[in-house]
């Protein structure tokens, strides 16, 4: 029988997900690769039964509680990213919290600020809508100016700034929703490798911004001014 790399992903995921219940069934609580495997087949298995995106997202959140899985697990699985095959096509599902039960601050894997590393303080405020169909997560250290292009914000603003929250967390924007969040500075030798590909350099070099505007604007992303020429003022 010959497979796609597709069909071979979807039974090795749920071979790991049968390992996973197995195991729940001798009485053990499953660590992060079990935990995740079994929700990313929830989902996957309720596209099957022709369920919507939503339902098999809400399947997937109810299958496992803290009980379930080990000290930290909920800590770390704090959201599963699964395509599934629906009955209007491929979708990718986003299940946030899946474990619940986690962020407590003293927990084995939980994130803690250092001695001195305190949440930084905003130097700017945005509110940010996302208009895409499912729910988008930023992270702490990316570039938001290179955020998902579905995102609806004033770039401008957002140029060399990362979100003010701590190392590690990060930001859901559920489909449709605006959020209100604080930016920070980008600190340290201040050069952007990677993300989207907007900067890929010294976000203070001559001219980067602008032409980090251009491109952004060439690539369809939302909240790009119409000049972006022209400095903002502040």
């Amino acid at each position: 029988m010959r497979l796609t790399p597709t069909e071979r992903d979807r039974l090795l995921l749920f071979g790991a997900a049968e390992l996973a219940r197995a195991r729940r069934a001798r009485g053990l609580r499953l660590n992060v690769p079990e935990a995740t495997a079994l929700i990313a087949d929830t989902v996957c298995e309720a596209a099957r039964d022709g369920k919507r995106l939503a339902e098999a997202v809400e399947a997937a959140r109810s299958v496992l509680g803290p009980d379930d899985v080990l000290p930290g697990v909920a800590d770390v699985v704090t959201e599963v990213h699964v395509e599934a095959v629906f009955d209007d096509g491929s979708r990718l599902a986003v299940v946030s919290d899946p474990v619940g039960g986690g962020s407590a601050p003293d927990a084995p894997g939980a994130l803690l600020p250092g001695p001195g590393h305190p949440e930084p303080e905003p130097a700017e405020r945005l509110t940010v809508t996302n208009t895409a169909t499912v729910p988008v997560s930023v992270t702490s250290h990316f570039h938001f100016f290179e955020a998902n292009p579905r995102l609806d914000f004033d770039r401008r603003r957002a140029y060399g700034m990362r979100l003010a929250v701590p190392a590690g967390s990060s930001v859901r924007f559920g489909p449709g929703e605006s959020v209100a969040v604080g930016l920070a500075p980008i600190g340290g030798r201040r050069v952007a490798i990677g993300f989207a590909g907007l900067v890929d350099g010294p976000l203070d070099a001559p001219g980067a911004r602008e032409e980090a505007l251009r491109r952004a604007a060439a690539c369809g992303y939302l909240g790009v001014p119409d000049t972006p020429d022209q400095e903002d003022e502040r």
